[in-house]
């Protein structure tokens, strides 16, 4: 049984346990929060390829004492060749999930390290520093997990003829084995070409002129202009503010406004008992809502016709919460997104305190793999539409995204940093986690291990169903069917259901950390 684990010098949780030693090295060695995570973030590129990678995307929250929380939008855009009558005219009516039509937006992860380390103020730790344990697990090669061997076993045969891709993510032809050695030299060369150039090589240097040329023979829209043109940014987050503290998420083009919308409906229910049946049945009631909003307007914030914020104000939050029946399921299903991804948290002694996620979108992204490099592009651009609406493809534009890393200021002076895997089910997962911990006052950890429900469809799991682990009480499912909703049970530790975690910093400098115990991760305070 997992217990959350407690500190005054630092605090990191990752859903692999080499992300996680990363980190705490890095707080150990008085790096910062900021400084552990890029660390983290480039080890969990090496051990969790099938999750994440330098060819994805990633967004940042980050807390700092004494200043307004802020957000690092780190969302792929698509290429100026990507256009809608390119896809048309190859007789596709829609993007493709895999292949080079997939690979269709700038990686933005790398771009988001460069913007948050500028934002560290006495650096602690050199580039070097901070990349040697990826360096040395690409080169030497990562004990592969259970769960990236089912990955691959799983995926092989669908991603082996795609450009690249058995080259690096295969053993000889075949799926990767638990326990086996696993080695990336040509990441590790990339990793060590980043530390001697910078991170800005990535976008205007050797590497990215070694993508576009792979990229262009490859049949992608990518080139190397839109390498160069590519900017993470720096934003202010959304928020929302319940009876427990305020709480934080990435702005558009994520659908963080999902999980805060969908928490501020659950504050106004007046729910009193955790697990029960007023606790699921009115958390899944005010997912629906805030996904029905979701669906119909989010996209690139630059395009959007309403503002999201306007979506979080009371005029707004009263009269849908007034829609929720206690008692009765709202018809579903609606459109769902899958996806695959990794979440982080870190807080040190100072109170710095990080939310982090990077993906490929779906497992292995595209496909598509750079030999030279070992790096795997993307596919989220495969969440643009080639027909007319919010997120109708275009040249410059960000798609739609699932990820969103949640951050809470709770009104005690307690900073949760907190998120998951998990496409459609990642604001699920959060809001469970987040009702658990602050609003019924269960412990850190046992808010994670908790059994979870996912409503609608994911990347493990096509059914639009009302997914229940089966550690739930028979009767509650009877009672949540009873009321219109289509159940289905699932594993008791089903990895649809997210790799969660959270990160807390006490306003006395205590910090707990907690990591899923559906992952391969580590949770670690010291």
């Amino acid at each position: 049984m997992l217990e959350t684990a407690f500190g005054f010098n630092g605090a990191f949780t990752a859903p692999h346990h080499a992300a996680a030693l990363s980190g705490r090295d890095v707080l150990n060695a008085g790096g910062s929060a900021i400084e552990a995570m890029v660390a983290a973030a480039a080890t969990i590129a090496v051990a969790y390829p099938h999750m994440n990678g330098l060819g994805g995307d990633a967004f940042w929250i980050i807390h700092r004492p004494g200043q307004a929380p802020i957000a690092i939008s780190g969302a792929g855009r698509a290429a100026a060749l990507a256009t809608p009558e390119r896809y048309v005219a190859r007789g596709l009516a829609a993007i493709p999930v895999r292949g080079p039509d997939a690979a269709l937006v700038v990686p933005g992860a790398v771009a988001t390290w460069q913007a948050a380390l500028a934002l560290v103020n006495t650096p602690r730790l050199t580039l070097a520093e901070l990349m040697a344990d990826a360096i040395a697990l690409a080169r030497d090669g990562v004990a592969v997990t259970h769960l990236l061997a089912d990955t691959s076993a799983a995926k092989a045969a669908e991603l082996a003829p795609i450009a690249g891709f058995a080259d690096i993510h295969l053993a000889n032809g075949k799926p990767l084995r638990t326990g086996e050695r696993f080695a990336q030299p040509e990441l590790a060369a990339v990793l060590e070409r980043l530390v001697s150039a910078g991170l800005d090589d990535f976008y205007r240097g050797e590497i990215a002129a070694t993508h576009a040329r792979f990229l262009e023979a490859a049949d992608s829209p990518l080139r190397l202009p839109d390498f160069h043109a590519y900017r993470s940014l720096l934003e202010t987050p959304l928020s929302v503010t319940t009876s427990a503290g305020t709480i934080y998420n990435a702005p558009p083009p994520t659908q963080g406004i999902a999980t805060l919308i969908a928490l501020a409906l659950f504050d106004r229910m007046g729910v009193t008992q955790a697990d029960g049946f007023a606790h699921l049945h009115t958390m899944v009631e005010a997912t629906k809502r805030a996904y029905s909003l979701r669906n119909a307007h989010l996209a690139d914030p630059d395009t959007m016709t309403v503002d999201a914020r306007s979506w979080l104000t009371d005029a707004y939050l009263d009269p849908l919460a007034t829609s929720i029946d206690p008692s009765r399921a709202t018809p579903w299903p609606e459109p769902s997104s899958p996806g695959d991804t990794i979440w982080m948290g870190a807080a040190d002694k100072n109170g710095t305190v990080v939310s982090f996620i990077q993906s490929l979108y779906w497992e292995y992204g595209s496909g598509l793999t750079c030999p030279q490099t070992g790096i795997t592009f993307e596919n989220r651009g495969a969440g643009f539409s080639l027909k007319p609406g919010p997120n109708l493809l275009a040249p410059g534009k960000r798609p739609f995204h699932t990820l969103n890393p949640g951050l809470a200021q709770l009104k005690d002076g307690r900073v949760l940093s907190f998120g998951t895997q998990g496409g459609e089910g990642q604001p699920q997962t959060m809001t469970a986690l987040f009702s658990r911990y602050v609003q019924f006052g269960q412990g850190l950890q046992r808010a994670i291990t908790a059994p979870r429900w996912l409503l609608g469809t994911t990347w493990a799991n096509p059914t639009t169903t009302l997914k229940l682990e089966g550690r739930f009480p028979p009767e509650l499912a009877a009672a949540l069917s009873d009321a219109g909703h289509v159940t289905e049970v699932v594993a008791d530790f089903d990895p649809m259901m997210g790799n969660a975690g959270a990160v807390v910093h006490h306003p006395r400098g205590l910090m707990e950390a907690a990591t899923d115990p559906r992952s391969d991760g580590a949770a670690i305070a010291f």
